[in-house]
């Protein structure tokens, strides 16, 4: 739909920390208009099992992009199972390339628990530094505030919960409704 129909359409953000063995993606649960919060528990990290392995997935962006490619993942990884970087580099490809997929607009977060990538729609698949990727409107809230707390000796998901609940402090567009995923590394 057309931007001036539906402007400002803000909120999300997603997180992924990656330590002591462990990945967890944490996800707010706001979507916004405006000054409008139109919900306040959506669910934007999800758990593939493509062939029996899991692959947790954050999206930001419109929903109905995300479940587009959510879908296309899940081809790309059947098709190469146990290969994510292969699978988010067919994805990133398909994305930048064709007609209908290059006009969605959402961002993820993937990981397998061994990798974690950032997979945008210009083609990029991404392994952040440090092990932590966020994305969304309080991004790089979170992201600094998980940066900060890898100075501490808290786990994975300690840092992902207090790095979120910086962020929905600071952003207006998240809350502290979490939907939180655990991988092993």
């Amino acid at each position: 739909m057309a931007d001036d129909k539906f402007p400002g359409w803000h909120g999300t953000t997603i997180l992924a920390v990656k330590r002591g063995g462990k990945v967890v993606v944490a996800g707010d649960g706001q979507v916004s208009v405006g000054q409008t919060v139109m919900k306040g528990s959506a669910r934007k990290v999800r758990r593939l099992s493509p062939g029996g392995r899991d692959v947790v997935v954050g999206f930001a962006g419109s929903t109905a992009d995300a479940f587009t490619l959510l879908e296309r993942l899940e081809k790309k990884l059947e098709a190469a199972p146990g290969r994510l970087q292969r699978a988010c580099v067919e994805l990133a490809k398909d994305w930048r390339t064709d007609k209908y997929l290059r006009n969605l607009e959402a961002m993820l977060i993937v990981t397998d628990g061994a990798q974690l990538y950032v997979v945008t729609g210009a083609g990029d698949v991404l392994e952040p530094e440090h092990d932590i990727a966020a994305i969304g409107s309080g991004g790089n809230f979170a992201l600094a505030a998980a940066r900060a707390l890898l100075e501490t000796g808290m786990d994975a998901e300690e840092i992902a919960r207090k790095a979120m609940a910086i962020a929905a402090d600071i952003c207006v567009y998240t809350n502290g409704n979490l939907t939180v995923e655990k991988l092993d590394a």
